[in-house]
């Protein structure tokens, strides 16, 4: 045993001495906890974000849910550090010095809605809106930003219009009392103000005939068909075909956060957004296409090769640890390796250490036995036997070194015949 420590105590004592040294360069664990930028109460990035929350808070992830006035605070939020993820209109315009901010993913479709008075006839073009009064959504909103692109796109401004900032609610009332003429929203189907306005007589839903220009200009709008009866046959919501504008609801994210939660958060959105949906395919979404923020580092490797094997064995946190560790784990196999090649050595040492400590005193017995005189030979019989009986007693081998135990035994034997042998010669 002391051989084996004499071994194995200097490489221990390595290995710590490594694991302190490589444990400098390794990132600790993060703190779990994200904070999410939305939107007002009502929209549908809160309610995605809660159900962020339900999911990430099974992982033990603490999650703060921050409501605000749309994307363009919220891009704020994640430049001031009071937020780490962020959900905004994909298209959103956003300071190109800022190389902090990063794209995770587009998670869902999210058309652009334009409703306007029904004044008994049809409005084809944009421009047919000069000189009317149009809500535009809220300063700081999505919303707001994209159709000042397509008001501008038009030639359409304060200067010939009255452009009003009114969130989507006071805007559906605005638009229902004759406030306002036309009314821009970005929302998802699902929005109950978007059913509430289609099922509205007085109000009719904009079709932008030339959707497919607009997407040629804004490679984040896509051009989407919604058909006769789509959203409710029973109502028969729209009463006819519509093109729509749709640009895409996008998570985006600090350059600096924590890695491993924007892959758990990655991972979540998997799971919200990959069902088949009014406009989108199974496992359309999400997807990192068409952004117009820079997709981060982490992010592109999820899309490109999915969850790791570990992710794919263990639990999310453990599998996350483990890879943390492999810094660790690689010194320490390499170091490790001639301690394990060293240990069957010492095994096979330790076992027949058990045999041959005997052969001192046999060796001693033996030298003395051609010196004895006739009266000690039966003395050194008995001493003979009771370190047989030692040895039967103190010694247990596994089964593989019952060859040197029996060869033990034969020396016994051997001494044993040769002082009977003196005995009978000396009668």
């Amino acid at each position: 045993m002391k051989r084996f420590f004499a071994i194995s105590f200097p490489i221990v004592i390595t290995v710590f001495i490594l694991f302190y040294i490589t444990s400098q360069f390794i990132q600790p664990s993060p703190k779990k906890e994200i904070t999410i930028a939305t939107g007002s109460k009502d929209g549908t990035y809160y309610k995605t974000a809660l159900e962020y929350k339900k999911l990430l808070e099974k992982e033990n992830v603490k999650v703060n849910i921050l409501t605000t006035a749309g994307s363009i605070e919220n891009i704020k939020l994640l430049e001031e550090k009071k937020a780490d993820i962020a959900f905004i209109q994909n298209g959103t315009t956003i300071n190109e010095e800022n190389k902090d901010i990063k794209s995770l993913a587009s998670i869902y479709y999210e058309p652009l809605w334009v409703f306007y008075r029904n004044e008994g006839y049809q409005v084809d073009y944009i421009i047919q809106f000069i000189s009317k009064k149009i809500s535009i959504g809220n300063i700081g909103s999505g919303t707001r930003d994209l159709a000042s692109k397509i008001l501008a796109d038009n030639s359409i401004d304060e200067k010939n219009s009255t452009i009003v900032d009114l969130d989507n609610k006071d805007a559906k009332k605005a638009l229902n009392d004759g406030k306002i003429d036309v009314l821009f929203i970005v929302s998802s189907h699902e929005s109950e103000l978007i059913k509430e306005l289609l099922a509205d007589p007085k109000i009719n839903l904009f079709s932008f005939k030339r959707a497919r220009a607009y997407s040629r200009k804004y490679t984040f709008l896509e051009a989407l068909p919604l058909y006769e009866g789509t959203l409710d046959l029973y109502k028969n919501l729209p009463d006819e075909d519509i093109s729509l504008l749709s640009t895409t609801a996008n998570l985006i994210t600090r350059a600096e956060f924590s890695d491993e939660l924007k892959r758990l958060f990655l991972k979540k959105a998997m799971i919200i957004h990959s069902k088949k949906s009014l406009f989108a395919k199974a496992m359309q979404f999400p997807n990192s296409y068409n952004m117009k923020i820079d997709l981060d580092e982490e992010a592109k490797r999820y899309f490109e090769y999915g969850d790791t094997w570990l992710e794919k064995i263990f639990p999310y946190w453990i599998a996350s640890n483990i890879d943390r560790l492999k810094l660790l784990i690689i010194p320490l196999l390499t170091l490790l390796f001639p301690l394990f090649k060293g240990v069957f050595p010492l095994y096979n040492w330790t076992m027949r250490s058990k045999i041959y400590r005997w052969y001192e005193e046999i060796r001693e017995i033996d030298n003395e036995v051609d010196k004895l005189k006739k009266d000690e030979l039966q003395n050194y019989l008995q001493r003979l036997d009771k370190l047989r009986e030692e040895i039967s007693k103190e010694t247990k081998v596994p089964l593989s070194f019952m060859g040197e135990y029996y060869n033990l035994q034969l020396h016994l034997d051997h001494i044993n015949t040769k002082i009977m042998k003196l005995k009978q010669d000396s009668v």
